[in-house]
């Protein structure tokens, strides 16, 4: 088999050779990937000591050394995979956290709430008898 190759056709097998040869990982699994230990680390932030969203946080933190590992060892597929359950989980921590805190906040008003009531019916009961 007797194959001839143009000049213009050189770089585009240059590149494919080396697409298949290097085994490398792609910039964009690297992007994922750093996206990823960003969004583990704000989780970090935002939960401080809650416990709401530890789990996640764990499974984030989990997954990111996952991806670690895979980019390493110049394994695209997993890597970019781990990266992303990375991403979800941190933000699920996130969320989580969130949830928490929100619940908290509209106990704690509700609480404020019902004592104003407790208050003013007090209020408007000494005041009924002391018209009397």
């Amino acid at each position: 088999m007797n194959l001839k190759f143009s000049r213009a056709g050189l770089p585009v097998l240059f590149v494919v050779a080396g697409l298949i040869g290097c085994g490398g990982v792609s910039e964009m699994t690297k992007d994922r990937v750093a996206r990823s230990e960003t969004a583990v680390k704000q989780a970090q932030q935002n939960l401080g000591n809650s416990e709401a969203g530890a789990v996640e946080l764990q499974q984030a933190q989990d997954h990111l050394e996952q991806a670690r590992r895979a980019l390493d060892a110049k394994k695209e597929e997993p890597a970019m995979r781990h990266a992303q359950q990375a991403e979800l989980a941190a933000e699920l921590a996130i969320s989580k956290a969130q949830s928490a805190s929100a619940v908290r906040a509209a106990e704690e008003l509700q609480a404020s709430i019902r004592t104003l009531r407790e208050e003013a019916a007090r209020g408007s009961t000494s005041t009924a008898t002391d018209t009397n």
